[in-house]
This record gives structure tokens, sequence and C-alpha cells, in this order.
């Protein structure tokens, strides 16, 4: 079985907040890839609950992060959607989505992203 590397090297500044974000995925050709914000989660089989590192940059514009969430609530509807296969429960994320994106404003390009 093979095994590979996924990094995340945070830089904290005085008062312990990110100040500087990147990851590398040596096999999927990424090598320090800088990034603003990085939400990441695990699942404890054994404990039958979920963990969660959610970090961003100071320096993180709140309209990217409105963005940022909209475009990673799509993802884990269409990962739900794969996994499961339970289209009605995915047609009711999505039209939250629609209502997340149409609540900020963000547009109709933004809605479209997965």
């Amino acid at each position: 079985m093979k095994k590979t590397e996924i990094k995340i090297n945070v830089t904290l500044d005085d008062n312990h907040v990110p100040d500087e974000l990147n990851w590398s995925a040596p096999d999927g050709g990424i090598r320090d890839q800088d990034a603003a914000a990085l939400f990441l989660s695990t699942w404890d089989k054994e404990a039958q609950e979920s963990a969660r590192i959610d970090l961003w940059t100071k320096e993180m514009p709140v309209d990217q992060m409105r963005v940022f969430v909209h475009q990673t609530l799509i993802g884990i509807r269409a990962s739900y959607l794969k996994a499961t296969q339970d289209v009605e429960m995915g047609e009711s994320f999505q039209q939250f989505c629609d209502y997340f994106s149409d609540e900020l404003k963000l547009g109709k390009a933004q809605r479209t992203k997965e």
C-alpha cells in the first residue's frame, strides 16, 4: 500500500494568529501553495464524531471569506451526494447553498462553482 503526505504550514504572529498558510501535496504536484484560509475535517469512526481545524489569515477579507464558505458548502453538498446518493437531501442542501448566496449577494458566478 502506498502512502502519501499532505503538509500544512502555519506561520503565527506574536498573538498566535495565523499570518501565513501554505500547503504541499507532492504527489499532486503542489508545493508550498499559499492559502488565505483552510477548513479541514476528520472523522473519528470509534468516537463517531468529527474534528475540525478552521484557519484563516488575519488578512483574509470578509468578502472572500463569504465566497470561500459558500464554495465549501457547495463542495460538501457534492461530496455528500456522491457518498450517499441521497438526491432529495442533496436538492435541499443545494437550496440552502442558493439561499446563502442570495442573502450574501454573491451572484450567479459564485453559485455555480463546484
